[in-house]
């Protein structure tokens, strides 16, 4: 294997920005400024919580684990962090968070100039998440399957028509915004969209969020040729590795993969052992729908439901949480499988792996096994947002990586979709 970006394999990169992928703010006063009115509101609310929060909070006051785990994780909050630079006090206990939780659940992220607070219920748990008591409950299977649960809720507001209430061009909050627009140059002439409609045409936040880009706007590269591998999302290059083991511990500081757990226990996975995995991560602004990066037979797809706010305790504090753990959250958060036999023999079978991160874990296939995808083909979306995702490549295939001049890590730029991100060489 070969990258024209020099190395063949990257760890993620020593300096983290605070925003990665525009999912949370990059300063720190306007994340404050947005948790001190979600603060309020919550105060304001006196009544019943929502069925699927209330939900939640029956299983953490029933479970003895979760209610073990719940309370450990805001007790192991450092008392340097019990309140923000701004002085705002940071979420008390399980309970405020839940009231904290019913107040997001009909509410639709907002734009902001230096990062939407895209994962809202990420930022209210994200100082509990690094203790060990958020370590453990966010690995609980019972605790996952109610966010879940939550989340699909909100998932459900979300593609509602009152969530287009952010989708306007006042400012400084609205999508459509000049400062929104700065940041989305083009956005008419790129995406499916008619600006002269309520919301610019979209009927709901999901349907902005997994909007198309108009014909021709992202070709597909070399389509004619079996040996170009093409990029399976608009996204940025986080890590490029080879000869990557079954097992591994992937909990460590380093984060190796481990194809055994990433692609929980398949009999496939085994075909992967000693191959190459390429990683990448959308951002916030990012398209959010998938395609397949060679043309072949789709031999099996997968949803495998995980964890949501598990992040490495060996990276300690991540800010941005969980984007420091995006090679230990492949191993085990909300993912899918889409197994590809390649035409190209040289390449045989590989497999696209969609992975979500926070509340972005809705994971929407839209083949089916045994039909047969041309490369640049739709193969399904992240509803609400983007996360990270893997291509995983057998031994023996030999890859000649073209990063478009990146390093893989945090502080890379993204590859339009459906460009060349490698070759496969003959012989």
């Amino acid at each position: 294997m070969q990258a024209d970006s020099q190395p063949t394999a990257s760890e993620p990169s020593t300096r983290t920005p605070y925003c990665v992928g525009q999912w949370m703010p990059s300063d720190q006063a306007v994340l404050n400024t947005w948790l001190e009115k979600i603060h309020a509101r919550a105060e304001d609310q006196t009544g019943p919580l929502l069925p699927a929060v209330q939900q939640l909070k029956t299983l953490i006051e029933t479970d003895a684990t979760a209610y073990m785990v719940f309370a450990q994780m805001f007790d192991q909050v450092p008392a340097r962090r019990k309140k923000s630079p701004s002085g705002l006090p940071q979420v008390r206990d399980y309970e405020h968070m839940l009231r904290l939780f019913n107040v997001i659940m009909t509410e639709a992220p907002e734009y902001n100039d230096t990062g939407v607070v895209g994962f809202p219920f990420n930022a209210i748990l994200d100082w509990s998440m690094d203790t060990v008591g958020g370590w453990a409950g966010f690995l609980n299977d019972k605790v996952n399957a109610h966010l879940r649960a939550m989340l699909n809720e909100w998932a459900v507001f979300l593609r509602s028509p009152q969530s287009t209430q952010v989708l306007n061009d006042k400012p400084p909050s609205g999508w459509f915004c000049p400062d929104a627009l700065k940041h989305m140059p083009h956005f008419a002439e790129e995406f499916q969209c008619d600006p002269a409609k309520p919301h610019y045409g979209f009927t709901s936040w999901d349907d902005f969020f997994t909007r198309r880009f108009r014909d021709g706007v992202r070709p597909v590269a070399a389509p004619d040729d079996d040996a170009v591998i093409v990029n399976a999302c608009e996204s940025a290059p986080y890590r490029l590795a080879d000869n990557v083991q079954a097992r591994d511990k992937f909990w460590i500081k380093a984060q190796p993969y481990a194809l055994q757990f990433m692609m929980d226990n398949d009999p496939l996975a085994g075909e992967f052992a000693g191959g190459t995995v390429y990683q990448a991560f959308l951002s916030a602004l990012s398209y959010h729908r998938w395609h397949a990066s060679v043309s072949g037979r789709i031999v099996k797809t997968r949803l495998i439901p995980g964890t949501y706010y598990s992040e490495t305790l060996a990276e300690g504090a991540d800010p941005a949480g969980p984007n420091d753990s995006q090679g230990y959250i492949a191993e085990l958060a909300t993912r899918a499988l889409i197994y590809i036999q390649a035409d190209n023999p040289a390449i045989g079978l590989m497999c696209f792996m969609p992975v979500g991160m926070a509340e972005v874990s809705t994971c929407d296939i839209t083949v089916y096994e045994g039909q047969h995808v041309q490369k640049g083909d739709e193969l399904g979306m992240f509803h609400f947002g983007g996360s990270t995702h893997c291509l995983f490549f057998r031994p023996g295939v030999n890859l000649k990586f073209d990063l478009h001049g990146q390093k893989p890590g945090l502080d890379s730029n993204n590859i339009p979709v459906r460009s060349r991100i490698a070759t496969v060489l003959r012989g």
